[in-house]
This record gives C-alpha cells, sequence and structure tokens, in this order.
C-alpha cells in the first residue's frame, strides 16, 4: 500500500511516500525557518502563503524523483490538527482536492500521534503494552500512556508553553536569534549563575515553563549567555526527566517513545535514555531529521492506524537497521 503523506501543521511544508508501512520511497521538506527568523518567530499570516506557494511544486517533484505515479499511490494522508488553522487549511484542502481529482482514499491524522509514530522510521515496533509516548515539540508537550497501538491516553502535559516555545523565547531573551532550541543547544556551556526556578517539579505530572521565562529574564544581560543558556536548558530536562520517571512509576509502561522537534536535543536524548535504563526499559527516539515536522510521519501513521483497524498490525515488522534502546 503507497501512501502520500501531507504536512503543513505549521511553518513546513512536507510531502512523502511510503509503502507498506516499511519503506520510505521519499520525504521531502520545504522550511520557513529563514523566513521566519527576521520576525524572530513564526508569523500566522505568513505561513499560510508560503504553503500554498510550495506544497503542489513539492508534491510533483516527489513523483518526480520516486517515479511514482497517480495510479501507483493508494491512499492519501493529511495532517488534521492541531496546528495553525490557516495552514493547517493548505494541506487539508490540497489532500481533500487530489483525493477528489485521483480517486483516493483520503486519510485524516493527528499532528501529535504522527509524532508518535514517526519511531517507526526505520525502527522496530513495541511489542509489549502499555507504552509512554513523550512528545515536545514547539507548541506541545504532553505525557501520552498508549495501551495499544491505537489506544492513547493523555496522562499530563504543560499548562502554558511547550518546550520547544520555551527554547524560542528564551533564545529571543538572550539576544540569539532564531529558531531557539538548536542555538541554545549548541551555545550552551556550564558556567557560575544562579540556578533558575524548576517549575511545578513536585506537582504530578503537570507542567509549567512560562515562569522560567521571567526568571530568565531578569538575569539576562547580568551573565554571559553561554552559561544562561545552559542552565534554562537544564532547568527544563530536569522537569522533563522527573515527570517522566513519576509517569513510569505510576503506570509502569513497558516501553517509551520519545518524539518532537525537541527530541533532537542531544542532552534531553542523553537524559531520557538515562531514565529508561534505571527502570530498565526500551527507549525508542526517532532520528533528528524525523524529529521535526514532515510527512513520512503522517503517512506511516495512516498506514498503521488504517492496518489496526483491519487486524493487520501484528503482521508488520519494520526495518530495525537504526533502533535506539535504552540498552544500547
Amino acid at each position: 500500500m503507497l501512501i502520500l503523506g501531507i504536512e503543513s501543521s505549521c511553518d513546513d511544508t512536507g510531502v512523502a511516500l511510503v509503502e507498506n508501512g516499511r519503506t520510505l520511497l521519499g520525504s521531502l521538506v520545504a522550511s520557513q525557518v529563514r523566513l521566519h527568523s527576521q520576525f524572530g518567530g513564526i508569523v500566522p499570516e505568513v505561513a499560510p502563503r508560503q504553503h500554498l506557494e510550495v506544497i503542489l511544486p513539492l508534491i510533483d517533484k516527489l513523483l518526480q524523483e520516486t517515479k511514482a505515479t497517480v495510479r501507483d499511490i493508494d491512499a492519501i494522508a493529511v495532517t488534521n490538527g492541531p496546528g495553525l488553522l490557516g495552514s493547517l487549511l493548505i494541506g487539508l484542502n490540497t489532500g481533500r482536492t487530489l483525493a477528489y481529482l485521483w480517486n483516493k482514499p483520503l486519510i485524516e491524522v493527528d499532528h501529535l500521534i504522527s509524532h508518535i509514530y514517526s519511531n517507526w522510521l526505520n525502527a522496530t515496533t513495541p511489542t509489549k503494552w502499555p507504552v509512554l509516548a513523550v512528545i515536545v515539540s514547539g507548541g506541545h508537550t504532553e505525557l501520552v500512556l498508549m495501551q495499544s497501538p491505537t489506544k492513547f491516553q493523555s496522562i499530563g502535559g504543560t499548562r502554558d508553553d511547550a518546550v520547544g516555545e520555551a527554547f524560542d523565547k528564551a533564545a529571543k531573551i538572550l539576544g540569539l536569534g532564531y529558531p531557539g532550541g538548536p542555538i541554545i543547544s549548541k551555545l550552551a556551556k556550564p558556567g557560575k549563575v544562579p540556578k533558575l526556578p524548576r517549575p511545578m517539579l513536585n506537582d504530578g505530572l503537570e507542567m509549567s515553563f512560562s515562569g522560567l521565562k521571567t526568571a530568565l529574564t531578569k538575569l539576562a544581560g547580568k551573565y554571559p549567555k553561554a552559561a544562561l543558556a545552559y542552565e534554562f536548558q537544564v532547568a527544563i530536562i530536569e522537569v522533563l526527566s522527573t515527570k517522566i520517571e513519576r509517569a513510569i512509576k505510576k503506570y509502569q509502561p513497558k516501553g517509551m517513545l520519545v518524539a518532537g522537534g525537541v527530541a533532537a536535543n542531544l542532552l534531553l536524548r542523553e537524559q531520557v535514555f538515562n531514565v529508561a535504563r534505571r527502570w530498565k526499559i526500551p527507549c525508542w527516539v526517532p532520528e533528528a531529521q524525523y524529529c521535526m515536522d514532515n510527512a513520512a510521519m503522517v503517512a506511516l501513521a495512516a498506514y498503521f492506524l488504517q492496518g489496526a483497524k483491519n487486524n493487520l498490525w501484528y503482521n508488520v515488522k519494520v526495518k530495525t537497521n537504526s533502533v535506539l534502546t535504552a540498552h544500547d
């Protein structure tokens, strides 16, 4: 089954072709980072215009590069939310229009679920349940308990800023540019600075990161940027690690998945693997390129969700050459 995936939930336009949930034939992403960096963040009114400009040429390019034809495509998968409304509508309307013109079934997929399934790209799939899924991205920070491949339960998350958003705003406070996550990760170095607060560290599985910005603002300009960036990063990851351990202790999952753009952060990856080792459970994190928004995860999620409905899930085996586990 060949699925064309379309992703446009925020500022990246993604298209991909995935065959049988096993083989990624091609994946293209048109980034708007350079455009939005001049404004210090994503401008919701600008992003949809860029999606509209590039989405059809990007699909044409994908078909040309993969030598696939419309006849080869069995279904179209598209992100239906959450995300920026204008951006989502470009992808949704494109998917719906092509599905009508090409006479193909349309599968609409939740963006957060797609991020979870990004772990299935070039990796083994969990065989024991439940599994704890940790979503850390620019717009979302969620702890999700998967009782099965298709049963998701939100058990915690941020009450205000997502982790990625907090990094972007911290970088702006420090005058580092956009996007903030990669810049902070690259710049961060230990130094002598006052310790930042660890918000809601002892309060269940809920999180809050907006207060960290206020605390950082009071220190900005008084201490080295690299040291402040390091302390800010460490504070966030300490909170996340604590919440993850608390969730593991409470729900006793048989494994852990980490997904979303912030999952590319090397310090975070190190800490979640350390947590998984302590609890002796396997942990999966996608390759860095698939942590970011992309259409491959959309097509893959659509395949597995539809396959599970048809009792095909347990017959699926995905490539195992690049799986990351806590025991590696």
